[in-house]
């Protein structure tokens, strides 16, 4: 072999020899500066220090995303089954009307109760503000034989929602009626031929400004139609997210000696120290009681019943 020959492989001897040094010197580097788990002279298995964290239980539902108050409106009446991709027209559905409108000044008509309900000889339970009327349909649902239910609303496209509902649902003891409450409940009660047994005031809209508070449901003249169209032993169930307005219903109502607050006439109904129920007696939330909880409110609710004569 010549000199040549000779001296490139002792070079390339040399080269490999330095490859081999700065390989180990990197490795025993890494090996220092990285966790053990992630050395290069060890495999990384699933039971390495450096696998995910364990997140305790009660961060792990902190971190689950919450659901909104109208996912929890869907989930409350998720057994009624309900489309709600329906056409309603154009425009968007108000919150808050002023009933002194000329174009609510209209009495509803009267229906003929025969063809609304299979037995018009049913007791009768009255909504007046039902919204879109999930409230009621859910009640109706649950008793087909016992009662009635008539549902008064003051925008009519929650009306024609609710009766498109109806449709689907193919319920005989519910019935929805484009109305305000303070004109039209009279003589809808009146012409009614069965009982009267059980009327509803829930959450109804609050009218903050007090220039406005003439606009709210329950006055006088309703309230008087209610307790003289009432059955003995018919009730009076109103609630309210608002205390102000919870407190207007109660002093109204707190003013008729016909009617006695549940409480009086059952101790083993728990209310607090100031006489609102504890629980809803319904079984059933609203949306609004549904949506009000969800912000973290207070449901203030009573219940009264017409003295037997």
């Amino acid at each position: 072999m010549c000199c040549c020959c000779g001296w490139r492989m002792l070079q390339l001897q040399v080269q490999s020899h330095n490859k081999y040094k700065l390989y180990h010197n990197c490795s025993a580097l890494s090996a220092l500066m990285l966790p053990q788990s992630l050395s290069p002279f060890r495999p990384l298995s699933s039971s390495s220090s450096f696998s995910q964290p364990v997140v305790p239980e009660q961060q792990q539902q902190q971190q689950k995303p919450q659901l909104r108050s109208s996912q929890l409106v869907s989930l409350e009446y998720a057994d009624l089954n309900l489309s709600y991709d329906l056409n309603l027209g154009h425009g968007r559905i108000r919150q808050h009307v002023n009933p002194f409108s000329p174009s609510f000044s209209t009495p509803a008509q009267v229906p003929d109760w025969n063809q609304v309900f299979a037995d018009p000889a049913l007791p009768l339970m009255v909504d007046i503000g039902c919204g879109s009327g999930r409230f009621l349909m859910w009640l109706a649902k649950r008793t087909p034989k016992v009662r009635n239910y008539l549902g008064l609303e003051i925008r009519q496209k929650m009306v024609k929602r609710a009766e498109v509902w109806l449709k689907d649902l193919a319920l005989d003891n519910i019935h929805f009626l484009f109305a305000n409450a303070p004109i039209s409940f009279k003589q809808l009660v009146e012409s009614y031929p069965g009982p009267l047994q059980l009327v509803s005031i829930l959450c109804p809209d609050p009218h903050f400004k007090k220039k406005h508070h003439k606009r709210r449901v329950l006055q006088k003249p309703l309230v008087g139609a209610i307790v003289d169209n009432l059955s003995p032993g018919g009730q009076v169930f109103i609630q309210s997210d608002v205390l102000e307005v919870a407190l207007d219903m109660k002093n109204q109502l707190d003013e008729v000696d016909a009617l006695s607050h549940i409480d009086a006439l059952n101790p083993d109904i728990l209310c607090d120290s100031e006489g609102w129920l504890l629980s809803n007696p319904m079984g059933i939330r609203t949306e609004r009681e549904i949506h009000a909880e969800f912000e973290g409110a207070k449901i203030y609710r009573r219940l009264y019943e017409k003295k037997q004569m």
